[in-house]
C-alpha cells in the first residue's frame, strides 16, 4: 500500500518539494540572489525556445480537422476554468494570496506530456491530444498574460509596459525563434529528448528556488499555515472534480465519439506546471511568486493522481459510454 502511494508521486514532484525545502532553509541572498535571478531568466528563455522547436507544423495543420474538439478544449481551459477561478477568489474567508494563486492556476494552459500520456493509456485519440495540448500551450503564451491583466491586474490598469516587454522577450520571441528554427534543429531536439527534459525541469526548479527563496525572505511561512495548505489542497481537488465532471458531460452532449471525449477530458482538465512556473516569474513580483505557485504545484500532483486512476478505468472499459 505504501509503495503504491509513493509511486503516484513522480520523481519530479519530489525534486520540486526538495527545492522548496532548500529555498526555505537556504534562500539566495544578496549577490547570490541576483545571479540566481539571471540564471532563472535565462532558463525561462531556453525553456520556451525548446517548446517552440518541438511544436510540429504538421500537428498545427492537422488540428484543423478536429476544430470542434479543439475549440471545446480551449473553451474549457480559458473560459470555464477562469470562471471557476473567479468564483473561488470571490468566496468569503479566502485569504487574498490564496485567492490570487487559485485564480492564476485557472488561467494557465493545459499540459502537453501528461495529457498525451493519459490519453494513450485510456486508448483515446492520441493525435488529437497532441494537437489540442500543443494549441493550448501556443495560445496560452498570449492568452494567459491577457487574462492575468484582465482579472488580476485590472485595478492597476493592466500589465505595465515593462511587463509586456518581458513577456515578449522571455516567452513569445524565444518560442517563435525556436519554431522558426525547427527545420534545422528539430531533429536534434527530438534525438536528445532526455537532455531537453533535463533543461525543462532544471529551468523550472531554478525558477521555483528563486521564487520561494524571495518569498521566504519576505516571510512566506509566517503568512501561510498548515491550515492554509490544507484549504488550497481541498480547493484544488474540488476544482479538478468540477472540471472533470464538466468535460465528461460536455463530451456526451456534443456527441463526441469515445476516443475524442477522452481527449476533451484529459486535455481540458489539466493545467501546466511547466508553463505556470516561468509565467509566474515573469508576471508577478519576486516576493509574490512563491505564494502564487503553491496552488499550481498542489493541483499538478492532484491531477496526476486523479487522471492516472481515470485513465486506467477507461483502459479497462469501465469509463466508456
Amino acid at each position: 500500500m505504501i509503495r503504491r502511494f509513493l509511486a503516484l508521486f513522480e520523481p519530479f514532484i519530489l525534486m520540486l518539494l526538495g527545492t522548496v525545502l532548500l529555498a526555505s532553509v537556504l534562500p539566495a541572498r544578496g549577490g547570490a540572489a541576483t545571479v540566481a535571478g539571471w540564471a532563472a531568466e535565462a532558463g525561462i528563455v531556453l525553456l520556451f525556445f525548446l517548446h517552440g522547436a518541438r511544436l510540429s507544423r504538421a500537428a498545427i495543420w492537422d488540428g484543423a480537422r478536429h476544430w470542434r474538439l479543439h475549440a471545446t478544449v480551449l473553451a474549457t481551459t480559458f473560459l470555464v476554468f477562469p470562471l471557476l477561478g473567479l468564483g473561488i477568489a470571490a468566496l468569503p474567508g479566502i485569504a487574498p494570496p490564496i485567492a490570487a494563486g487559485m485564480l492564476f492556476l485557472t488561467l494557465l494552459p493545459s499540459t502537453v506530456q501528461s495529457s498525451i500520456a493519459f490519453t494513450a493509456i485510456a486508448r483515446g485519440n492520441v493525435a488529437a491530444a497532441v494537437c489540442s495540448a500543443s494549441f493550448s500551450n501556443l495560445i496560452g503564451i498570449l492568452v494567459t498574460p491577457a487574462l492575468v491583466a484582465l482579472t488580476m491586474h485590472a485595478s492597476a490598469g493592466g500589465l505595465s509596459a515593462g511587463a509586456l516587454e518581458t513577456i515578449l522577450a522571455q516567452l513569445l520571441l524565444p518560442f517563435v525563434a525556436g519554431h522558426l528554427l525547427r527545420p534545422w534543429i528539430g531533429a536534434t531536439v527530438a534525438r536528445h529528448r532526455q537532455a531537453v527534459t533535463l533543461v525543462d525541469r532544471g529551468s523550472i526548479l531554478l525558477v521555483v528556488y528563486t521564487a520561494f527563496g524571495a518569498a521566504v525572505i519576505q516571510g512566506l511561512w509566517h503568512r501561510v499555515s498548515a491550515l492554509d495548505l490544507a484549504l488550497v489542497a481541498l480547493l484544488c481537488t474540488l476544482l479538478l472534480a468540477a472540471v472533470l465532471g464538466f468535460t465528461w458531460i460536455a463530451g456526451r452532449m456534443l456527441g463526441f465519439e469515445r476516443r475524442d471525449a477522452i481527449v476533451l477530458q484529459f486535455c481540458g482538465s489539466k493545467k501546466s506546471l511547466a508553463s505556470g512556473v516561468p509565467m509566474a516569474g515573469v508576471l508577478f513580483p519576486a516576493a509574490q511568486v512563491g505564494l502564487v505557485l503553491l496552488p499550481v504545484m498542489l493541483f499538478h500532483q492532484i491531477q496526476l493522481i486523479a487522471c492516472a486512476v481515470i485513465a486506467r478505468r477507461y483502459a479497462q472499459g469501465e469509463g466508456g459510454d
